[in-house]
């Protein structure tokens, strides 16, 4: 999804973006507006005003989505949660909480509060109506924002994660059992649950006549259970890295180059012939920076030949760093947060290894062959 993010500035610092899938729903909701609904309520308009009110109907959708979602942020943060981002896409918005959640209490707070300032809204516009009952289009809008805001209220508060009403769910089996994990399993399970009555209601519509609506139906039931699934997959993970140490996952044999080595000699002698992605920056015989495949391709290829490496390294001191003796997972969480694939491995401010994403999927893998997450080594599973 971020990578086809359009940057449309920051509220209360948090950076906003849109997806280019939400250009589909935009389109599509426009002209469902100024086909049906417009039309339906107010039959003397010109055809050019239904379109305009179509089109400013939908882009009021999203500004009360992305208020929803500002509602989760604001709170995230009282509790000092970092908030990476808000992101406008086909299916509404989500916020990317930076960590997790310190207790049931913030979970729960946190989830109601998206719904909370969508009710506000349904009420705002309700209350806004006997205001604009003499302006036809502003009655309109007022109207359809009511019913849009009621209906992401209670659409929300299904009680199946990732939905407000999952997470709000999950903090009340949180708050009884005093487990994260086994409540986030048991709320993502429930969300699959739901999932696949929204895909076989869809279905039951498509087959019954209403094809349109049945398969939008379905594919909204796709989304929440691709998205229960990763959460259900998450939490497996966690408990199978659950005790091992970024010293076991990492790699040890970090390919050094010379801080004087081009960009095109790098390329060509080292990361064609190797497919390594990420090289520490020798001068001297001290680390002096890290350099990625990522910090390369920012500059023009017609520069390379004349491009050393220490010029677009990423210099030791600046960059995000860990510990042999860190948990794995948080090591993860850490990269997750940080937006970074690898971390450079430090003991003493110096580089013993490097520790990337496919390093820990691979000893994931490793370990679920085997059989040994927590069960295996007699601690028991924490859910």
């Amino acid at each position: 999804m971020t990578r086809l993010n359009v940057p449309l500035g920051r509220i209360l610092g948090i950076p906003i973006g849109l997806d280019y899938s939400w250009l589909v729903i935009f389109a599509l909701l426009t002209w469902m507006l100024a086909g049906s609904y417009y039309p339906a309520a107010f039959g003397d308009w010109p055809p050019l005003l239904y379109w305009f009110m179509g089109a400013v109907t939908a882009i009021m959708l999203f500004v009360s989505v992305l208020l929803h979602e500002l509602g989760h942020s604001v709170v995230a943060q009282r509790y000092g949660i970092p908030v990476r981002s808000i992101t406008l896409f086909l299916f509404g918005g989500v916020a990317r909480i930076g960590a997790e959640t310190p207790s049931a209490i913030a979970e729960f707070y946190i989830a109601i509060a998206g719904p909370f300032v969508s009710m506000v809204l349904a009420g705002v516009f309700y209350a806004a109506q006997p205001l604009v009952a003499g302006i036809e289009p502003l009655l309109g809008l007022a109207k359809y924002l009511v019913y849009i805001n009621l209906a992401l209220v209670l659409f929300n508060l299904i009680p199946g994660y990732p939905l407000d009403g999952g997470r709000v769910f999950r903090a009340v089996v949180w708050a009884i059992t005093g487990n994260m994990n086994r409540a986030t399993l048991i709320a993502a399970n429930v969300g699959r649950f739901f999932a696949f009555l929204f895909i076989f209601t869809g279905v039951w519509q498509m087959f019954s006549g209403n094809f349109g609506g049945g398969l939008w139906i379905a594919f909204i039931g796709w989304f929440l259970d691709n998205a229960a699934s990763a959460q259900v997959q998450q939490v497996t993970s966690q408990g199978v890295l659950a005790g091992h140490k970024v010293s076991q996952a990492m790699s040890t044999d970090c390919t050094a180059v010379s801080a004087d080595l081009t960009l095109q000699q790098l390329v060509d002698d080292h990361i064609l012939a190797s497919g390594h992605r990420c090289f520490l920056v020798k001068r001297g015989g001290s680390t002096v920076g890290l350099i990625t495949l990522h910090r390369i391709k920012e500059v023009p290829r017609s520069e390379w030949a004349t491009t050393t490496a220490v010029e677009v390294m990423l210099p030791i001191s600046e960059a995000q760093r860990t510990d042999p003796d860190t948990e794995l997972w948080a090591a993860l969480q850490h990269m997750d947060r940080d937006g970074v694939n690898q971390l450079p491995i430090t003991r003493n401010e110096e580089v013993v290894g490097m520790l990337s994403r496919e390093d820990v999927i691979t000893f994931l893998r490793t370990l679920q062959e085997l059989g040994k997450g927590r069960g295996a080594s007699g601690r028991g599973r924490p859910f």
